[in-house]
């Protein structure tokens, strides 16, 4: 009995271990950024800081490009009208969902993009 819960206790350790090595890998690919934005370009399983993004304000409003690792990119154009992003150009329409605490997640043409945003209501 007694080894049994020594294994376990053992195994709790580890789970906290492996929770806290990959919040520090997290803060770290955060930290080593330098201007990128997490992303999961189309065939991707997994969000990485890979993909630029480039800010260019205008008269019709904020235009973000935002650019793969492939050389692919896509514009979405700011709204003011609560939706977030829209697809600035092309026939596919930005699906965009709420991320806690103050970002969006943004997927068109099968990649996703989390950006940072100012949710309305969050701090309701």
């Amino acid at each position: 009995m007694l080894l049994a819960l020594s294994l376990t206790a053992c195994g709790v350790q580890v789970r906290d271990k492996a929770t806290e090595a990959k919040a520090q890998s997290h803060e770290k690919a955060i930290e080593h950024a330098e201007g990128r934005i997490e992303c999961a370009p189309e065939g991707a399983e997994q969000f990485a800081y890979v993909c630029a993004i480039d800010r260019v304000q205008s008269q019709d409003g904020l235009f973000l490009t935002v650019r793969q690792p492939d050389g692919g990119f896509r514009r979405l154009l700011v709204t003011t009208d609560g939706r977030g992003v829209i697809a600035a150009d092309g026939a596919e329409q930005a699906v965009v969902m709420p991320l806690p605490p103050n970002r969006i997640e943004v997927a068109i043409g099968g990649s996703r993009y989390r950006l940072p945003a100012t949710v309305r209501g969050a701090g309701k």
